[in-house]
């Protein structure tokens, strides 16, 4: 977990302190009160009020000082701190802390926030002490955010007023089990406050008229870090997904993607060993393949030099069928330089993680 915290303080660091300071300072309060979305039968007796919390943002504002400013409407950029309390004694609560990108549309009136970072929780699985929370087997997680919301600005001087609706997410994304995770939905209201006078937005004509058209490239990345298989203590083992894929740039913020990919996960591999033994009814076979090849599609959303990589997935070949044949991915990448990329990401079925993933890739 010390390398997932590093790599994320190094994404952090570019998203916030890689820019011009040219650009205004905001900070909004939002409280939020929800639903736990009951995904897992792990989940049920975990659910016994309505969880509740706070946001707490720092904003810069963009008027157009760089290209992708304009691009992406002047977007708002920024760190955040998330304490939500689960209303379950089991579960207990949680703080987080990450980097955001707000989102603007329909003049400017309706609002996308997408966050994510690192949490902690006061009431992590514990075998004698906490047994029955399924869903955070450990202290430290990883956290995503999404909030669509009405923000109007300005109201009464510098002050002014959102609300809508947020999402939360909580996983280790299986670094160690349980980790059935938590997903929130929630209704929110707020209150910001600009610190600054606005600036004029203004567009460079330039970027604007460029053409981002560019032949086929072709990627190889690697994806590596430790998880823990379903059995509780069975201990965090590596695993490599290595993987191939051409992707084609279609205009300014987005590429296409295909490609394939193979999953060598040495927990899985355990995992089938353990049900061969512990439930011979399945005919499990001892020395079925714990390989797996999938192949996928994807898309590429280009920002500044960090873009969000969304794929979905299938297993072509999968001889122990323990979860869903489809797997979804979602992440964060870092351009170091136009051919080399690093970052996290975190692959799925369904609402179930599997793995947080470490990227080191290049792009030819």
């Amino acid at each position: 977990m010390r390398l997932l915290i590093q790599l994320f303080v190094i994404l952090l660091s570019s998203l916030i302190f890689a820019q011009e300071n040219k650009d205004s300072n905001a900070i909004d309060f939002t409280l939020f009160r929800g639903n736990v979305i009951p995904h897992s039968p792990d989940l049920y007796h975990l659910i016994t009020g309505h969880p509740e919390g706070v946001m707490l943002s720092f904003s810069k504002k963009t008027y157009g000082h760089e290209e992708w400013h304009s691009i992406y409407n002047y977007p708002d950029y920024g760190v955040y701190f998330l304490y939500q309390d689960f209303k379950n004694e089991l579960l207990g609560k949680s703080y987080a802390t990450g980097a955001f990108y707000n989102f603007y549309f329909l003049k400017r009136n309706l609002n996308l926030k997408v966050a994510t970072g690192l949490a902690t929780t006061t009431n992590p699985y514990d075998k004698q002490t906490n047994s029955k929370n399924k869903a955070f087997g450990s202290k430290v997680m990883a956290n995503i955010d999404f909030a669509l919301n009405y923000k109007k600005e300005n109201i009464i001087d510098k002050l002014g007023i959102q609300g809508g609706l947020l999402f939360t997410h909580f996983s280790n994304g299986r670094f160690k089990s349980p980790n059935s995770g938590i997903n929130t939905y929630c209704l929110n209201l707020g209150i910001n406050y600009n610190f600054d006078e606005g600036q004029n937005q203004s567009r460079d004509s330039i970027f604007s008229k460029m053409k981002y058209v560019e032949r086929v490239k072709y990627n190889i990345v690697l994806r590596t870090g430790f998880n823990e298989s379903p059995v509780v203590g069975s201990g965090q083992k590596p695993f490599y997904h290595i993987g191939f894929y051409i992707a084609k740039r279609v205009n300014r913020k987005s590429a296409l993607q295909a490609g394939t990919e193979l999953f060598l996960t040495a927990s899985f591999k355990e995992f089938i060993k353990y049900r061969s033994i512990a439930y011979p009814e399945n005919h499990v076979d001892y020395n079925t393949d714990y390989k797996r090849v999938g192949v996928f599609l994807g898309h590429e959303l280009f920002i500044n030099r960090i873009s969000i990589e969304t794929q979905l997935g299938y297993y072509v070949y999968q001889p122990f069928k323990y979860d869903s044949s489809f797997y979804d991915r979602v992440g964060m990448k870092y351009y170091v330089s136009p051919k080399v990329f690093s970052g996290i990401s975190l692959v799925t079925h369904g609402f179930l993680a599997e793995a947080l993933e470490f990227i080191v890739g290049v792009r030819l």
